[in-house]
């Protein structure tokens, strides 16, 4: 992720009469800001609301929905008809409305280190967050009174909000130093290999030369960096990706556990339950049935 996450300038600014129910499908990486009134967002099987000026980055491209009103409708696509530039377009101004805007990214590059993103990274409206409530703003005069230059304004925008998120979730939530470590040129590549490749016993010795650095000192910085050893790290990561697998797919425990490096069933199981709390299959039927 040492190249810049570039958007394709599609930006879009919604009202669907109320209530709504709008599916976005996976595969695309966008973000939400609530411009008016309460939203709903439903991803991963969490469901948050939006508060007006909190934004939503949905990094990994999970299929989630979003809507407000009751009762809830079917669940919709996107049309051309919910989209507007100016409130004066608008049959009910008050409705709540919020703007979307799209990412394309190096995927190769991107893919595994945002998949240690959450669903959905929540940045709520507040005094500390002026750049949030600028960069609305902001989106909102090019979308409304486009003008030469408007697309790489929105590009821009949105490139800052993008990184102004990760950073936000970094120092909040992630384990210490995570984009630090993602963005650094020795890291980076190392932490971009073990997502690619859950199912490698990967040894210390191996990352270390990864990282064109002495086996003390990568530990070392490792740990400082993201909070636990490379080892563990690599734990979490295969852990986290069985879940997912566990969630997404009809797949046997058994190849889920080979698949994430694990040659015994019974060991995934162990290491699965100390993670979760609960075995692999009671917590692929607990996701099942949680609401979407």
């Amino acid at each position: 992720m040492t190249r810049r996450a570039r958007s394709t300038i599609f930006l879009v600014r919604c009202a669907p009469p109320a209530p709504f129910a709008i599916a976005i499908p996976r595969g695309l990486r966008l973000l939400h800001i609530a411009e008016r009134g309460d939203l709903e967002l439903h991803v991963d099987g969490q469901s948050f609301i939006l508060h007006e000026g909190d934004m939503a980055l949905l990094a990994r491209g999970d299929r989630h929905v979003i809507g407000a009103g009751t009762p809830a409708p079917a669940e919709r696509e996107l049309t051309a008809a919910d989209s507007f530039r100016r409130v004066d377009e608008l049959t009910d101004p008050a409705a709540p409305r919020w703007v979307t805007g799209t990412f394309g990214v190096e995927e190769t590059i991107a893919d595994p280190l945002l998949s240690v993103l959450p669903a959905a990274v929540l940045i709520r409206a507040g005094a500390d967050r002026d750049w949030l409530t600028l960069s609305l703003q902001l989106l909102v005069v090019e979308v409304t009174d486009a003008r030469p230059g408007a697309g790489v304004m929105i590009s821009r925008i949105l490139d800052l909000l993008f990184i102004h998120a990760l950073r936000a979730w970094s120092a909040d939530d992630a384990a210490p130093g995570w984009l630090t470590a993602a963005l650094d040129p020795a890291f980076g590549p190392v932490l971009t290999t073990i997502h690619n490749n859950p199912d490698r016993p990967w040894q210390v010795a191996e990352l270390a030369a990864l990282a064109r650095l002495s086996r003390s000192t990568f530990t070392e910085r490792f740990t400082r960096l993201l909070g636990r050893s490379p080892g563990a790290y690599v734990t979490d990561r295969r852990l986290e990706h069985a879940a997912h697998l566990l969630g997404s797919t009809d797949e046997p425990v058994g190849r889920i556990a080979g698949a994430v490096g694990y040659h015994s069933e019974a060991a995934f199981n162990r290491a699965f339950h100390r993670r979760y709390g609960m075995p692999p299959l009671r917590w692929r039927k607990r996701r099942q049935r949680a609401p979407r």
